[in-house]
């Protein structure tokens, strides 16, 4: 089949290398512009476009597609280019621009089978820019891939095709985008493979969720949140943009952490804790999983659900409360942290500005962490 590719990144590149591995004829490929990134900020280009350049592919890259806009004369080249492509279909997978209506009607002329889109979640949930990221943060037990066909809407089209896959209680939204990835590109080649016998059910106007795009403003850590709540959260920003927490005048970027749950009226001293983690359960509240539609010194502080509640602030002395943030063990498994509702978290991994993404156990060697310091706050 004679295409047009419209996609950007990573997860867009998986499916165009497999629609071309396939046989499929790609007339033009749609990418965004080059843009800054490492450390030089130098213009890179699109890990779709460095693809289609390695293949020989056709080029575009619109600032937009709108023809009335600031970047009309870009889109009117870009309407130009996508009618003599003289396509039978177009595929979309996180392009990153709304295809204006005159992109559908270009493509629904006689023999043509319009715009198909891979969407990386169940629809009707998780319409929008980052399905993956908010299916894990809200602490979905499965996710998927749905082949739509587009309409004007924002994801709102009629579903073609759609596969579900579990999400593992320690998947990152790293390797959840992979999995995705590779079984969004397997059901574009399927569907193309007789469009004439897809037949297309429309989306429900229940469950639907709106995954708005990651701000870099959401990765600070909320210590008055459930361990549960943090751990999907560090999860869900892991590799972009890393769930984030201050120590004095650092900001620490939190990359492996784990909510553990201690059985009612067990009273066990920070040490034995720490040294005992096979005690301990991980994921401490699985039931709020969303359907889809080197050793430190001991210390002597007690915790116990029932005899050291969690304080709003930070209070010491003879009561022993706990202030969320506050770190209460430090070893070679890792940081026992204090979160909300009288929660706690284990953190495994850190990364210092500037450094590399480290093992607790590693990160102590250089940077010990003593029991009491408080993230987010002086110590305890």
């Amino acid at each position: 089949m004679r295409l047009v590719f419209a996609g950007t990144p990573e997860f867009a590149r998986v499916a165009l290398a497999r629609l071309h591995a396939a046989g499929h004829e790609i007339a033009l490929v749609l990418t965004q512009p080059d843009r800054p990134a490492g450390r030089g900020m130098k213009l890179q280009p699109s890990a779709v476009k460095q693809f289609a350049q390695q293949h020989q592919l056709a080029v575009a890259q619109p600032a937009s597609l709108g023809l009335d806009g600031k970047f009309a004369a870009q889109a009117q080249a870009a309407q130009h280019l996508l009618r003599e492509a003289r396509a039978d279909a177009m595929v979309v997978v996180a392009y990153g621009l709304l295809l204006p209506q005159w992109v559908l009607d270009a493509l629904a002329g006689p023999g043509q089978w319009g715009c198909f889109n891979i969407h990386a979640s169940l629809l009707p949930r998780w319409r929008g820019a980052a399905p993956i990221h908010r299916a894990i943060e809200a602490g979905d037990v499965e996710s998927g891939v749905t082949i739509m066909q587009m309409d004007a809407g924002l994801d709102t089209g009629p579903m073609l095709l759609q596969e579900r896959i579990a999400i593992d209680l320690d998947a990152t939204t790293a390797v959840l985008h992979d999995a995705l990835a590779d079984l969004g590109a397997c059901l574009m080649v399927q569907a193309l493979e007789n469009p004439a016998a897809l037949q297309a059910l429309a989306q429900s106007d229940e469950g639907v969720c709106y995954a708005h795009k990651i701000d870099k403003a959401e990765a600070a850590i909320d210590w008055q949140q459930p361990a549960a709540q943090i751990a999907r959260k560090v999860r869900a920003f892991d590799p972009f943009p890393g769930a984030s927490t201050r120590l004095g005048e650092e900001i620490l970027k939190v990359w492996g952490a784990q909510a553990i749950a201690l059985k009612e009226n067990e009273h066990l001293t920070v040490t034995g804790l720490a040294a005992h983690p096979e005690g301990m359960q991980g994921d401490a509240d699985p039931g709020h999983r969303a359907p889809a539609t080197a050793a430190m010194g001991a210390t002597t502080s007690f915790v116990s659900r029932q005899s050291v509640p969690v304080a709003a602030e930070n209070t010491t002395g003879a009561g022993g409360l706990i202030r969320p943030g506050q770190i209460l063990t430090s070893d070679q498994f890792g940081l026992i942290v204090a979160a909300g509702a009288g929660s706690f978290l284990r953190i495994t991994h850190l990364q210092r500005p500037g450094g590399k993404r480290l093992a607790v156990a590693d990160y102590l060697q250089g940077h010990p962490l003593a029991p009491g310091l408080c993230f987010d706050g002086p110590a305890a």
